[in-house]
């Protein structure tokens, strides 16, 4: 079925297909002078290895969120299967403060002050070097500046708005 042709593409539309991709769920975290916030995200890429580099994408809308940019720091834990509550808590269901979603978890800082989970799959400590805004979201580029690696596991993945194991 053809959506649209030659003409604007509907956000409810775009939302309904990109629910096809199947994607890896983390949590994006930030602490510094302008706060601590984490949130839950899937729109995460690598750019380079050399130097190693990560692109996350998060929604300017969502109040907070500039924290990120205002903090120049990010880390980007990688969930496995067994952590889908955390991922739902720092999504927002519960409507849980921030500070009881980061008290489900156990966490420990590397280099850049941001909050990494000890048993995350992988967690990219992140400075940011350069940020560009584009449309509804922030696309947010970041130089890591140390790695986690937790045990290996499944990955929490998200697919047709539900949760999956890699493993499926």
């Amino acid at each position: 079925m053809l959506i649209a042709k030659d003409q604007k593409i509907e956000p409810l539309a775009f939302r309904n297909a990109m629910s096809h991709f199947a994607e890896a769920v983390h949590i994006l975290t930030t602490d510094g002078p302008a706060g601590r916030r984490g949130v839950t995200i899937s729109a995460v890429c690598s750019v380079s290895d050399n130097p190693a580099t990560m692109l996350v994408c998060l929604n300017r809308n969502h109040d907070f969120n500039h924290l990120f940019i205002e903090n120049q720091v990010f880390a980007l834990n990688t969930l496995s299967f067994q952590q889908q509550a955390l991922s739902e808590a720092f999504s927002g269901k519960g409507d849980l403060s921030q500070p009881d979603r980061f008290a489900l978890g156990h966490w420990q800082t590397l280099q850049t002050g941001a909050p990494v989970l000890t048993n995350a799959l992988a967690s990219f400590d992140c400075r940011i070097i350069a940020t560009h805004e584009v449309a509804t979201h922030y696309v947010i580029y970041g130089k890591v500046t140390a790695l986690n690696m937790g045990d290996p596991g499944r990955s929490l993945i998200y697919l047709n708005r539900s949760y999956h194991s890699s493993g499926d």
